[in-house]
């Protein structure tokens, strides 16, 4: 039985969800908002939330903004939760953008940035999402929910339905670090351990939702964890004084904060809050798990699941991400590229970003550094342009992959 979330910690100076309704990524088939949805029932694809994008722009404003607190939820007019007392918050969002010069010095890019994604709860940008999704699962009175995770999504789904009052099921690959395991156990999840990878984990869930009638809160099978993730693309731009970066390089695993954020330019454009111009996206994945990588350099509309998958990076372990054909088409539509780095270039990145920075990264957001210095290499980023990293995570998480002498 699911509990009330109460007020939000802060008051909110702005005006409602503006959602239309739910939109086929695929097929352009429409559905109701006001029920729950997983997948295109036509195609099986991901379903994408619509706003009044009109109504919206008329309060959603740079003025407007300068007035809400420094959350995720200040874009109220385009995130598809609209019952207040069902907007679940933890203090998600508002994380910092930071110059790094002597980083940048050091790797020739003065105009490096990293977006700090570690001091969102639980320790990850995965709190965006999921408080999107289970704040819109409270609101749609969903019973229970099931995620396969290899960490930091379960951790962030275990706290919001913790928040929410809402039965949580994790299912994880056995070898994911006990760290995660015990993060969320502490938070009231039924945790699984599951042999083999997160899309092995991905079919025990599938299991659940058939026999038991759970709400599946995986990566952009349900429309909401999109909106949440969207939320660092507008703060991207008001952080930036509504100029995007010259390029945002991202560790994508499922991708859905690069799809989010590429959505988000889109509606920003069509309020009238950015003009047309666009940073070329980077997609930075494994060497030992890279589909998204392969596609794009075979010019595939669709990635191929990636066989025998293995990396360090736990969250960059997806063999198969179901909005491959998105990711790809921000990536080619924003001249962007994809690229795969070493295990080894992500490990000498977690101290060489701490040490330059302050930041300890989590590998995800370390394989983003290593990424940036290829392409400076390579001459594909010039030495003048505005970079920005994602670091997804905290450090803390992954202790375990580093050693003391």
């Amino acid at each position: 039985m699911t509990k009330s979330a109460g007020p939000l910690p802060f008051h909110l100076t702005m005006t409602e969800s503006t959602l239309s309704h739910l939109e086929c990524a695929a097929c352009g088939a429409v559905y109701s908002a006001d029920e729950r949805h997983n997948l295109c029932e036509h195609c099986g694809k991901p379903l994408l939330a619509r706003y009044d994008l009109d109504a919206a722009a008329r309060t959603l404003t740079p003025e407007s903004l300068s007035e809400r607190e420094p959350s995720m939820w200040r874009y109220t007019e385009v995130l598809p939760v609209r019952d207040p007392g069902a907007m679940l918050s933890l203090g998600e969002g508002g994380t910092p953008l930071l110059h790094v010069p002597w980083l940048g010095e050091a790797i020739s890019c003065s105009n490096t940035y990293i977006k700090d994604e570690s001091l969102n709860p639980t320790g990850s940008f995965k709190a965006r999402g999921l408080a999107m999704a289970v704040s819109k699962a409270l609101e749609l009175e969903v019973e229970a929910l099931a995620i396969p995770s290899a960490g930091n999504a379960a951790g962030a789904m275990s706290a919001y339905a913790a928040l929410a009052g809402i039965p949580a099921h994790v299912f994880m690959p056995a070898d994911v670090p006990q760290t995660f395991q015990v993060e969320c156990l502490a938070l009231g999840a039924e945790v699984t351990l599951v042999e083999g990878l997160i899309t092995d984990a991905g079919a025990k869930v599938r299991e659940g939702v058939e026999a038991h009638g759970w709400f599946d809160v995986s990566t952009l099978k349900e429309p909401y964890r999109i909106e949440g993730k969207k939320t660092m693309g507008y703060e991207l731009a008001e952080q930036f004084g509504w100029e995007l970066p010259d390029v945002i390089i991202y560790p994508t695993g499922g991708g859905t904060g690069l799809i989010g954020m590429w959505k988000a330019f889109a509606e920003m454009e069509r309020m009238g809050l950015i003009g047309p111009e666009r940073p070329r996206m980077v997609s930075v994945q494994s060497e030992g798990c890279a589909p998204i990588v392969r596609a794009f350099e075979h010019g595939w509309e669709q990635a191929q699941p990636w066989e025998s998958a293995k990396t360090l990076a736990a969250g960059l372990r997806v063999p198969a991400a179901i909005g491959d054909f998105l990711i790809l088409t921000a990536l080619r539509e924003s001249q962007g590229t994809a690229i795969a780095v070493s295990d080894k270039a992500i490990l000498e990145a977690i101290t060489y970003m701490g040490s330059m920075t302050g930041i300890f990264p989590a590998p995800e957001g370390a394989a983003t550094l290593a990424a940036q210095i290829q392409l400076l290499r390579d001459g594909w980023i010039q030495e003048h342009e505005r970079v920005v990293l994602f670091n997804t995570g905290s450090g803390l998480k992954y202790t375990h992959l580093l050693t003391t002498s």
